[in-house]
């Protein structure tokens, strides 16, 4: 398979968000659940979702297309989630030094943060690791 034939499909998670993103060669076009990333809002998110593209440079992000689906969570860890599923897919399309860019830059543009909530226990309302108070009077 030729160089501009090449298709590499990644994915990233953050939570209970999921992102599967295809990457191409192309002209620059990247589309989050078939919406251009221009028109993405809010504004916060597309920054967030671009950040590591403007890091690598126009030659690689004009280079690739990219189409992202994503789904659960809510839209921060909807964003990390397709910000991790589009670094892994450069780092096996572009090669090179992308790799040792993005670790240098923020190590969890490549892997994902496990952190998750604590779920609540039953019969104990409120945080997680709250209990009910007793009086022994």
């Amino acid at each position: 398979m030729s160089k501009k034939e090449q298709i590499i499909q990644a994915a990233g998670k953050r939570k209970t968000a999921i992102a599967r993103a295809t990457l191409r060669p192309g002209k620059g076009i990247i589309r989050v659940n078939k919406i251009p990333i221009d028109k993405l809002n809010p504004k916060v998110v597309r920054h967030r979702i671009m950040e590591p593209l403007l890091l690598l440079g126009d030659d690689i992000r004009l280079s690739v297309d990219a189409d992202v689906l994503v789904a659960g969570g809510g839209i921060t860890c909807q964003a990390d989630a397709v910000r991790i599923a589009l670094c892994r897919g450069l780092c096996k399309l572009v090669g090179g030094s992308v790799r040792e860019t993005l670790v240098a830059y923020d190590r969890t543009l490549l892997v994902a943060d496990t952190r998750v909530k604590e779920k609540s226990k039953p019969n104990c309302h409120g945080m997680a690791r709250s209990k009910r108070q007793k009086s022994y009077r």
